[in-house]
């Protein structure tokens, strides 16, 4: 009887390690496919991150965990479909090449994300960009679920604005995407009333280029945190 008791408790605790594992396969991530833009964009949106946390200290800054990007694709998937994920963007991208691309900063954009505003640089969109956004979400349909929490972000407290993040991830697809796809790179937050002053000031439009693609997960705000993997030409 001892014997069967201790067979019966190891494949307790073996089922239980099953469960757990296939739990963790389950786990919903936010990931953000996105653009590397070149060095002249990055200095843009980071001489603009150091004004707007002069007025908000406690914002994000840009640096090797907030990764200056264009995103592509925002949304929630199984944490075992991440390979397959990967597959599907890097057949996109060998179709359609994510370096080099000729882009034109248009002007500031601000949003507001509870008692703060987003704020960064907007982008033209190209007929090649929208093919290539358009792509990647026709990839990546099969895959994509709904309903994520705070806990398949990069750990960060719980907040108004990651449940702004949440929700605004979850609707990606139908409020962001395809023709209602506007390309930016998101600089920080701050102030309404400062972003609001910064965003009437005269712009003067320039030209950069895509230097790479990666998938991150994502963090608070649609900040590019852990990067997942990288296209490699």
């Amino acid at each position: 009887m001892r014997n069967l008791a201790r067979i019966f408790l190891l494949a307790v605790a073996i089922e239980s390690g099953a469960m757990t594992a296939h739990a963790a396969a389950d786990n919903l991530v936010a990931i953000d496919v996105l653009l590397r833009p070149d060095a002249a964009m990055a200095a843009r949106a980071k001489a603009l991150n150091a004004r707007l946390r002069a007025d908000l200290p406690s914002g994000f800054a840009l640096d090797a965990t907030h990764v200056p990007h264009i995103t592509v694709l925002q949304c929630y998937i199984r944490a075992r479909d991440l390979r397959a994920v990967e597959r599907a963007v890097d057949a996109v991208f060998r179709r359609a090449p994510p370096a080099g691309l000729k882009l034109t900063a248009t002007g500031l954009f601000n949003s507001r994300v509870a008692d703060v505003a987003a704020t960064g640089i907007a982008i033209r969109t190209t007929p090649e960009l929208a093919r290539l956004q358009r792509g990647v979400a026709d990839a990546l349909a099969p895959f994509l679920r709904h309903g994520g929490t705070p806990a398949a972000f990069v750990a960060t407290p719980d907040s108004e604005t990651i449940r702004w993040t949440v929700t605004y991830v979850d609707t990606f697809g139908e409020k962001a995407s395809g023709a209602n796809y506007a390309p930016h790179v998101t600089a920080g937050i701050a102030h309404p009333n400062f972003v609001a002053r910064l965003a009437a000031a005269p712009f003067a439009p320039f030209d950069f280029a895509t230097a790479g693609a990666a998938i991150y997960q994502l963090g608070d705000i649609g900040t590019a945190r852990k990067r997942l993997w990288v296209w490699r030409p």
